[in-house]
This record gives structure tokens, C-alpha cells and sequence, in this order.
């Protein structure tokens, strides 16, 4: 399976144009995020992909650190931007790991549809609770297992994905089930003060540190 950042420098410029698959529910998520956030709030987002959340919240904060680890995603994510006249978003070359991130602590950090791209996910969850204030914010929005209740579709994505991962399709997927990712993030220091299928198998959870 090839390199992550390769992976999505080559896929940006299509994630970029591919319209969301389900509007309905972005729209709510990111209401819901709008809630917990605050005008004075320092926020990071991990896997910021080319940046369209980063530059809707922007307004509803103080600063917004826009991270990634595809160079291609975020040189967009900084043309969009400019584009909009938005200076309170800076994008970044990273991963969750790297000490260019390490600006904190954020008095909230979004994870949003990247977690069950990290193979290691405990010690990403871990590292975000480092990086935040305490009682700082933790928002997620996460691909678990897809049951029997979901779409045919996505089943079928799940079946052949490790045929287009060999042949450099896809790119690492971890589809934990619902429980153990809750359960993963309150074992990481975090209370679970909200969460919502939106739709399933998205998991959105909204945790404080503790």
C-alpha cells in the first residue's frame, strides 16, 4: 500500500471538486461544531483535507490551524482562502505528530472524517488530548463499521477495498465498531458529552478533556 501523503496529493484535486454526499448532515454536524466553539478560541483541525470546514468555522473564532499531511490538499486549502479574503485560517503541511502542530494548547481540536484513516488511533487520540486545554474540546467525525443496517453500497466498499488498497485505490481504512471507538476515546482522557450517527455509520462525538 503506498505512502498516505503520495496517496491524497494524487486524489486532491478530484476530493476537491467532489460535491458531499450527503448535505444534510454536514450541515447539521457542523452546526452542532458552531456550538462549542467561541470567539476567542484557538482551534486546530487534523486532516483538514482542502480546507472547506476550516473556512466555514473561521468565522465563529478567534484562529483556526488548518493541518494536513498532503501538500496538495493544502496548497488548495490556502488558494481557497485567498480566494474568500479569510485570514484567520493557516494551513500547514503536517501530521498529527509533527511538532508544526504544536502551537497549542488549542482550546478545541477537530478530527473530522480522519480518524479511521490513522492506523494508529489510541496514540492519535492521545495526542490530541496533549494539545488541548484542559477542558478543552474534542470533536470528531468518524467512518465506523458499516452493519447490516447501512447502505449496500458501502458493504460492498468495505469488501473490496483491500483490492484497491493493493493497487493503490484506496487508502488505509480502520472500521472500528461504534462502541469501541467511544470507548478508545474516554480511555484517552475525554468525557463524551455528545454523540450522533450522522448518517450511519459516521460517528460524531463531541468529548471534553478531563
Amino acid at each position: 500500500m503506498q505512502d498516505a501523503a503520495i496517496f491524497w496529493d494524487r486524489a486532491a484535486e478530484k476530493y476537491a471538486k467532489s460535491p458531499i454526499a450527503d448535505m444534510d448532515s454536514y450541515n447539521y454536524t457542523l452546526d452542532r461544531t458552531r456550538s462549542y466553539l467561541s470567539p476567542n478560541d484557538s482551534v486546530l483541525e487534523v486532516g483538514c483535507g482542502t480546507g472547506s470546514t476550516a473556512l466555514l468555522l473561521a468565522g465563529n473564532v478567534k484562529q483556526v490551524t488548518a493541518s494536513d499531511l498532503s501538500d496538495k490538499m493544502i496548497q488548495i486549502g490556502s488558494k481557497k482562502a485567498q480566494d474568500q479574503g479569510i485570514s484567520n485560517v493557516k494551513f500547514i503541511k503536517a501530521e498529527l505528530f509533527d511538532s508544526a502542530i504544536e502551537d497549542g494548547p488549542y482550546d478545541a481540536v477537530l478530527a473530522l472524517n480522519i480518524l479511521h484513516l490513522i492506523e494508529d488511533m489510541p496514540a492519535a487520540i492521545r495526542q490530541i488530548n496533549s494539545l488541548l486545554k484542559p477542558g478543552g474540546t474534542f470533536i470528531s467525525k468518524t467512518v465506523c463499521n458499516p452493519g447490516s443496517g447501512t447502505s449496500l453500497k458501502l458493504r460492498l466498499m468495505k469488501m473490496i477495498l483491500p483490492l484497491m488498497q493493493w493497487v493503490g485505490k484506496a487508502p488505509y481504512v480502520n472500521f472500528m465498531e461504534i462502541h469501541q471507538l467511544d470507548e478508545t476515546i474516554t480511555s484517552a482522557g475525554f468525557k463524551i458529552i455528545e454523540t450522533g450517527n450522522h448518517p450511519a455509520p459516521s460517528r460524531y462525538i463531541v468529548a471534553q478533556k478531563t
